[in-house]
């Protein structure tokens, strides 16, 4: 099968790609894959991974409280939470990379894509085409979905409006190198064939990463299964994380802004995340997401998945 991705508008190289560190021919999710499938290795680094986003988790948020403390004079509260919980995974970029060089040898830039670097062109291409779709999609939710109001103080919404055009994006990343990077690679090279490895690798990051969310009501569970699982498919497909990032990165911004935009209680909200009741329209976003990863099956559909070459 050919894998030459070159006439291809979306996955025109960036300009001066340097060789890829990882194997010709080898697709994204197989990084990992040798001889040896190496199953108590993988268990320890999914155990490491998860771990490391816990223990960052309440670490920031202890230090936001002392920070609220004797800084703030207890008037941080939420945003500083909101924040520091954010920044924290975020720090799943580097620690997915560390946990990667560490524990299987291979390069750390090779967690981007399987060109061993970040694929700025991929990503600029990605927002301009398919964000706007994402961020209206989301923007239309609140209208089925309508959310109580609350009173925000002019502080609280600068401090949201940060966190939402700099830090949320980040976090997205992170999760991103995290579960449809790191995670996805260490299942992917669990099986001896290359599809049943991408079947695994999908359906075991999709299902861990809904999980962690924390909700278990159908429709809301639904919803974060076909996001993720479509995100997962879409690395699989393009050979890295940048869309993926992409798509990622506009919905929980939107998400974020929108709420302050409304001023629904978003503290509350997270708080009260597993007892919380969905919505049918909470899969319109996934929808278009799903029409979006048919989109990228298709542009891949004579070459198969992007691999290292």
């Amino acid at each position: 099968m050919s894998t030459d991705t070159r006439t291809n508008w979306l996955f025109l190289p960036d300009p001066a790609t340097a060789r890829s560190p990882q194997p010709t021919g080898v697709a994204y999710h197989r990084a990992y894959a040798g001889e040896r499938r190496r199953i108590l290795r993988g268990v320890l680094a999914i155990v490491l991974l998860v771990a490391s986003l816990i223990l960052f988790g309440q670490l920031f948020l202890d230090l936001a409280d002392v920070v609220d403390e004797r800084w703030l004079n207890g008037t941080g509260g939420a945003a500083l939470a909101h924040g520091a919980g954010v920044l924290s995974v975020a720090l799943l970029i580097p620690v997915s990379m560390l946990l990667q060089r560490v524990l299987y040898g291979v390069r750390p830039s090779s967690l981007h894509s399987v060109t061993g670097r970040f694929r700025f062109a991929l990503l600029g291409r990605s927002l301009l085409v398919f964000g706007p779709f994402v961020l209206v999609s989301v923007s239309v939710v609140p209208l089925f979905l309508p959310s109580p109001q609350v009173a925000w103080s002019s502080v609280d919404l600068i401090a949201y409006f940060v966190i939402s055009m700099l830090l949320v994006p980040l976090a997205a990343a992170g999760e991103e190198c995290g579960f449809r990077g790191f995670m996805l690679r260490v299942l992917g090279g669990w099986t001896r064939g290359e599809r049943s490895g991408a079947a695994l690798g999908i359906i075991g990051t999709t299902v861990v990463f809904s999980l962690l969310h924390g909700s278990l009501d159908p429709y809301i569970l639904t919803s974060y299964l076909i996001l993720f699982g479509s995100l997962a498919i879409i690395t699989w497909r393009t050979g890295g994380l940048e869309l993926a990032i992409v798509l990622h990165a506009v919905y929980n911004t939107a998400q974020l802004a929108l709420a302050t935009t409304l001023h629904v209680d978003v503290a509350g909200q997270l708080a009260s995340r597993d007892v919380a009741v969905g919505s049918p329209a909470q899969f319109i976003p996934g929808a278009v997401i799903v029409l979006i990863t048919a989109v990228i099956w298709w542009a891949t559909r004579a070459t198969g998945p992007v691999r290292g070459s």
